[in-house]
């Protein structure tokens, strides 16, 4: 596994610690697939909860590629044993909707929140989800739904929420949460000379009502420069 805990570090000194009681929900997301999204929003989370006062919840939101929870799962020297599965939603709240939706052997619906799950780890400090693919029936997709009370929900039990949503070269979810969000990091992998792709994210996320906060430079060339990019005054920290 990647160490970004210098990184991390520095990032989480740029974000500052919430101002609220009531956590806060900042999501993660790259241009480009391959830039190390899942990575970083992973790192992140894990040196958040060394330090926080409640639990830091990583949400698993790539629906097509549920991989946060096996990933902290193969790294027990770093995030301890993994604990029992429990239900990831406080209210019966989800931030995705089944299509068509989940029925028992009798024909009533099973709630979207029955396919939700989370894991802890570190001592109970970290909580990873995941969607519960196996138990989909055929020819059932997962949807990203416009309102929720999720992340409301969620707040009152987590100090932070790190958000992992797909590139936007591949899904359109980050777009769809953005403006559900307190705020968004982007995560730019240098070894990609793409510029153009990153300023349609900054502008599209922008539009779609997002709160930039951030950039994290992944696998920087010059290790001798930060690889945090602090927030600036104003709605974008890229400004």
């Amino acid at each position: 596994m990647v160490d970004l805990t210098r990184e991390m570090a520095d990032l989480m000194s740029a974000l500052g610690r919430p101002q609220s009681p009531r956590g806060r929900v900042l999501m993660f997301v790259s241009a480009l697939t391959g830039e190390g999204t899942s990575t970083v929003a992973r790192e992140f989370a894990r040196c958040e909860a060394a330090f926080a006062a409640k639990p830091v919840w990583l949400v698993d939101a790539d629906l097509q590629n549920q991989s946060q929870m096996i990933a902290l799962g193969q790294d027990a020297a770093r995030f301890g044993p993994p604990g029992t599965l429990s239900q990831a939603s406080p209210d019966g709240s989800v931030f995705f909707r089944l299509v068509p939706p989940g029925r028992d052997v009798s024909g009533e619906v099973i709630g979207d929140d029955k396919y939700f799950v989370a894991r802890p780890f570190l001592d109970r400090r970290l909580w990873v989800t995941r969607v519960r693919q196996q138990h989909f029936a055929p020819g059932q997709r997962v949807r990203i739904v416009d309102r929720t009370t999720y992340w409301g929900a969620l707040r009152q039990h987590a100090q932070t929420v790190c958000v992992d949503v797909p590139a936007l070269d591949r899904s359109t979810i980050a777009l769809q949460l953005a403006g559900q969000m307190d705020g968004v990091i982007l995560v730019v992998s240098e070894e990609d000379g793409d510029v153009q792709s990153r300023i349609n994210l900054k502008n599209d996320i922008e539009q779609a009502g997002g709160r930039l906060m951030g950039i994290v430079y992944n696998r920087a060339r010059n290790t001798k420069t930060s690889a945090v990019r602090r927030p600036a005054r104003g709605r974008s920290a890229t400004r």
